[in-house]
């Protein structure tokens, strides 16, 4: 699988459905950067509809390996990520009971490289998750077609549900019950 930076729900839901099948889940650091995927960017639900964060990394072409792609501390992005993500889901039921696990990692500098800032964010996630634990078919919350049903969001009175945001969407809206919708 490719490296993602705060990963859309359909990206956990094939990583999950892997380990669940007993397969092994591989990053692959050898790859090469491609730009305006969700390397370095994912999609989050604002009052006014869906909003792409960017990581901005220095001197990328698709010529260069995951594994040496720098993180650029051009334009205080991380300052604009967690406001971003702060006004996003603010008043989101489970926003303050994660907001701690995540907050470090806008707040300073915590890694050179994006496949490492991106594999630390992963390990949270799928601690919050509880990734690990399988979940039984008959309690996962899937419509007969095997998509995912939609789950609530704070803005879906106002813009209707908004499918594959990044996988924070979910867990800032339900909480420990995110599993079941993977």
């Amino acid at each position: 699988m490719t490296t993602a930076y705060l990963a859309p729900i359909s990206w956990y839901q094939q990583y999950h459905t892997t380990l669940l099948t007993g397969g092994e889940v591989v990053i692959d650091t050898a790859e090469h950067y491609v730009k305006q995927t969700i390397r370095n960017r994912c999609t989050i639900a604002m009052p006014d509809g869906p909003q792409h964060l960017i990581i901005p990394v220095e001197a990328a072409s698709s010529h260069v390996a995951m594994r040496e792609i720098r993180i650029s501390e051009h334009g205080n992005w991380r300052h604009h990520h967690w406001n971003a993500l702060r006004t996003a889901y603010g008043k989101s039921p489970f926003f303050e009971y994660y907001a701690d696990e995540f907050s470090p990692f806008f707040a300073s500098r915590t890694h050179d490289y994006l496949i490492d800032f991106n594999a630390a964010l992963h390990e949270v996630v799928c601690r919050l998750l509880d990734i690990t634990q399988p979940v039984p078919p008959s309690q996962r919350r899937l419509q007969p077609d095997g998509t995912p049903h939609p789950y609530y969001q704070v803005f879906a009175p106002r813009l209707g549900f908004l499918p594959d945001l990044s996988i924070l969407d979910l867990l800032f809206n339900m909480g420990p019950e995110s599993i079941l919708y993977l």
